[in-house]
């Protein structure tokens, strides 16, 4: 699946019952989600980490069909390299460009 199928099907799943619970309280159970990951991360364990990536990304999905985002055309910003200095990989410092 691509990135718009991965969002049309969350949004199938999810966004009668997220659009319910509101643009506010979904966004911070996307929150919740990447302290999940963090967790996961910190503790080392790679299954838990692929889990609860994959929550973060239905998550971050049904917050953008909530804001009528299209993620592909979204990430679209990414597809020339760095967005600030355009190469891929990216030749920023750490401050930036």
């Amino acid at each position: 699946m691509d990135l718009k199928q991965y969002q049309a099907l969350i949004k199938k799943i999810y966004f009668k019952k997220d659009s319910k619970r509101g643009l506010d309280k979904t966004f911070n159970w996307f929150i919740e989600e990447i302290g999940e990951l963090s967790r996961a991360i910190r503790k080392g364990n790679k299954e838990k980490i692929k889990e609860e990536f994959a929550d973060c990304c239905a998550w971050l999905l049904s917050v953008g069909s909530i804001l009528c985002i299209d993620a592909e055309q979204a990430m679209r910003k990414y597809a020339k390299g760095c967005p600030k200095c355009g190469k891929s990989p990216c030749e920023c410092d750490e401050k930036g460009c």
